[in-house]
């Protein structure tokens, strides 16, 4: 199981570019990163080499950042790749919240972040099925 940090941004100009910055200069490696978006306010959504270090230097700045478990599963990169393996999920009817991918490939698997209510289920089933269940070495996050 991974860690995530979601970052609330006010929808303005330079808020994005604001986070790169602080974490550029913190020496924090962005892995995979999502934004979701309402009229009001933007959830940014990243996944990092160094979740103490970013967290730390966000709230010093003066963002709201809370952590949130995510399971990331090695997807075959291949058409109906993500189709069998979200298939998977469904027959065991696991919910999910959201998902997202994380940046580049190896071995000709792609990577998916999920986030679910019960990560250790997601988990379990998965690896049931044949998923290989990323940790923190296979994407470069300390």
């Amino acid at each position: 199981m991974l860690k995530q940090l979601s970052v609330f941004l006010e929808n303005r100009s330079g808020q994005l570019v604001q986070i790169t910055e602080i974490l550029t200069k913190s020496s924090v490696n962005i892995r995979a990163i999502n934004i979701a978006e309402t009229n009001d306010y933007g959830v940014l959504r990243l996944v990092v080499d160094d979740n103490e270090k970013a967290l730390s230097v966000l709230k010093d700045e003066g963002f709201i950042v809370k952590t949130a478990n995510i399971v990331a599963a090695a997807v075959p990169d291949s058409v109906g790749g993500l189709n069998k393996l979200l298939l998977s999920i469904s027959k065991h009817d696991i919910d999910i919240d959201y998902m997202y991918s994380i940046f580049g490939k190896s071995d000709g698997l792609a990577y998916m972040i999920f986030k679910v209510k019960n990560p250790d289920q997601l988990i379990n089933v998965l690896q049931e099925d044949g998923y290989n269940i990323a940790g923190p070495d296979a994407l470069g996050i300390n």
